[in-house]
């Protein structure tokens, strides 16, 4: 019968595996496991989630008063010097999006024969006119108009749309400054008056603020290994003049994705797909992938935020969201720390339960099962114990903006439970019209800005791979040199990766939001000198 078959078995007799897959296999440290599991993914497809509806203030989001925002972060500081805290950037993507239509324009441009206000009116490209009026503006403007001037002596002979064109090209050409493949964090992004500083300096920067106890601070970063040392030469430069200006010593770490978690890619009709070569293929897994890196962090509370999101000025007011979201953190542990001590030294008795009921409903957004005032008080106690013993976050939610991205939901599980959770459009059935007006009616939008607390009460690491719903992966459409293929992304970082999670949504305000998703963004108030002044 096929239930006594090896996983191996199974994969030689499904898919004509041979022993030079499995060496494969065994080099990037994969499980056959794992890759039989993918496999049948492609097959039975990743079911879709089911919205209940959206996050709102007072339903799912927490809003606060600038005073309450203030309490909780002077909270935060009475405690943060008996905490162990660091920062977690992930860093490792390039930054090819940001510079994808002026990678289309230098394609599809012929200098030859059309100008560039032809190729705009052609392609009805909205962003180039923009770059093209904002050039000036932009931090990285001299450094490549010097080069240009190196490379042109009949530079100022030249006419305004063979500057422009040239520009372009300097910036994106392998063998100039290569933008496009270096990744975000070492780009410039801000002019200050006497120096220019990319997202590198600017996260040092505000983790010196907000991530240190004991004039001490910690900043990891998930690079990709062929580009650790581009963060290096930035660190090297800098780390001095943020410690002096910040008085606080800065330890930065690094970490890799690790190729264990990359995943199989398959053809169209679902069997592995090949290279040339006969070679299985394997893709990242995305950036849920590093929820494996946070595994390995050793700290009391984690802000995690993306590497494009830096503002030029405010940092005192992102310090103090930041700070307010951490004190929210704080509070709800010990609250929940205070429960499991009682539950473990026998003190809580039937009368005590409704109050802790209502703290797990109200507070903590926990789903209580139906019939449980029917329960014994022992099996009460497990299920609080089981609820409350898991890794908390705290996320900060900014008014929807019709930014691209994800958005909290309350969802609902296909065993009925009832959770928060952070949902990107990709992972709703839209075509149900049903579930497209939930989705619609997003009142707020994820920034990715949390702040993590992932140890027990007696101060011991939780395995945050426990604590992921594996259903709730994406397959993408991809193609390989011409051939369409299918891959699998895990599920994601703050989405299926953390869905176990205890999870509180805050809304805070959008100056804490400012990414830079296309070059264009630089032009934006938040990323230009004197902004609001």
């Amino acid at each position: 019968m096929e239930e006594n078959f090896t996983t191996k078995d199974n994969l030689i007799k499904k898919y004509h595996f041979t022993e030079a897959d499995f060496e494969q296999i065994e080099a990037l440290g994969i499980s056959l496991d794992k890759i039989e599991g993918e496999l049948l993914l492609f097959k039975l497809g990743i079911p879709k989630i089911t919205l209940e509806k959206p996050a709102t203030i007072d339903d799912g989001i927490v809003k606060l008063s600038n005073e309450e925002f203030q309490n909780y972060a002077d909270s935060f500081d009475s405690k943060k010097d008996e905490l162990k805290l660091k920062k977690f950037v992930p860093a490792s993507g390039a930054a090819s999006r940001m510079f994808k239509f002026l990678n289309e324009f230098l394609n599809d441009f012929d200098p030859e024969n059309e100008t560039i206000n032809a190729y705009i009116n052609r392609k009805k490209d909205k962003n180039l006119p923009i770059f093209l009026a904002g050039i000036e503006k932009f931090p990285f403007y001299e450094t490549v108009k010097s080069k240009l001037k190196e490379l042109h002596k009949d530079y100022y002979t030249l006419e305004s749309h063979e500057k422009s064109h040239l520009f372009i090209k300097a910036m994106l050409s392998q063998d100039s400054f290569d933008f496009a493949n270096k990744p975000k964090g070492v780009l410039d992004f801000h002019k200050y008056e006497s120096e220019i500083a990319t997202p590198v300096e600017e996260h040092l920067n505000e983790c010196a603020f907000y991530a240190s106890s004991n004039s001490v601070s910690h900043l990891h970063f998930t690079v990709s290994d062929h580009h650790e040392n581009l963060f290096e030469n930035i660190i090297d430069k800098v780390k001095q003049k943020v410690e002096a200006k910040s008085k606080t010593k800065v330890h930065v770490s690094y970490s890799h994705q690790h190729k264990s978690t990359d995943t199989i890619a398959v053809a169209p009709n679902n069997e592995p797909f090949r290279a040339e070569n006969g070679r299985l293929v394997f893709r990242p897994g995305g950036h849920g992938a590093l929820i494996n890196n946070l595994n390995n962090l050793d700290a009391d509370v984690i802000f995690i935020k993306n590497i494009d999101n830096v503002i030029q000025n405010h940092i005192k007011e992102i310090t103090l969201y930041k700070k307010g979201l951490a004190g929210v953190l704080l509070d709800l542990q010990q609250q929940i720390f205070n429960i499991l001590k009682a539950v473990e030294n026998d003190e809580i008795k039937e009368s005590r339960i409704p109050e802790i009921i209502y703290f797990m409903a109200q507070k903590l957004n926990i789903d209580i099962i139906e019939d449980f005032e029917k329960y014994t008080l022992e099996n009460k106690l497990e299920f609080i114990i089981n609820k409350l013993n898991r890794p908390i976050r705290v996320c900060g939610m900014v008014k929807n903006e019709g930014e691209p991205g994800g958005g909290p939901f309350w969802v609902r599980s296909y065993k009925g439970n009832v959770s928060l959770q952070i949902v990107e459009s990709s992972q709703v059935e839209t075509n149900n019209a049903e579930q497209a007006e939930i989705l619609a009616k997003a009142t707020h939008f994820n920034p990715v800005d949390l702040v993590c607390a992932t140890k027990n009460q007696y101060g011991e690491k939780f395995d945050l791979t426990q604590f992921i719903d594996t259903s709730t992966g994406f397959i993408v459409s991809k193609n390989r040199n011409g051939q369409e293929l299918k891959g699998y992304e895990l599920p994601g970082l703050w989405n299926g990766a953390m869905a176990k999670w205890i999870t509180v949504f805050v809304e805070v305000p959008l100056i804490t939001f400012n990414p830079v998703k296309t070059v264009n963004d630089l032009l934006k108030p938040a990323h230009q000198p004197q902004y609001g002044n």
